[in-house]
């Protein structure tokens, strides 16, 4: 396990073509770990016929709406959860 409940992350904010599973209004913005969940096959690569190992492990990231949409006005208090794999997750700068 990379990260750990609590401690903030940055989501690569790379290209990428073909199936993945990471929104594209998370990516280059930061978050916080909120739960670290099991590892599982790599769905990007299992997309594709591959087997999808080896497993990545799969983390709920939560996301300050004002980081997210910061023109977005009323409820800027709130937080967006989103399970994110590893393999997108970078130490916050």
């Amino acid at each position: 396990m990379k990260y750990r409940v609590g401690e903030p992350v940055m989501v690569a904010d790379r290209a990428h073509h073909g199936h993945h599973r990471t929104p594209l209004y998370i990516k280059g913005k930061a978050g916080r770990i909120e739960r670290v969940h099991a590892a599982f096959r790599n769905p990007e690569t299992r997309a594709y016929g591959d087997d999808g190992l080896p497993e990545v492990r799969l983390y709920l990231v939560s996301f300050a709406r004002s980081e997210l949409w910061p023109d977005a006005g009323a409820g800027a208090g709130y937080r967006l959860y989103v399970d994110v794999f590893e393999h997108w997750l970078e130490e916050a700068k």
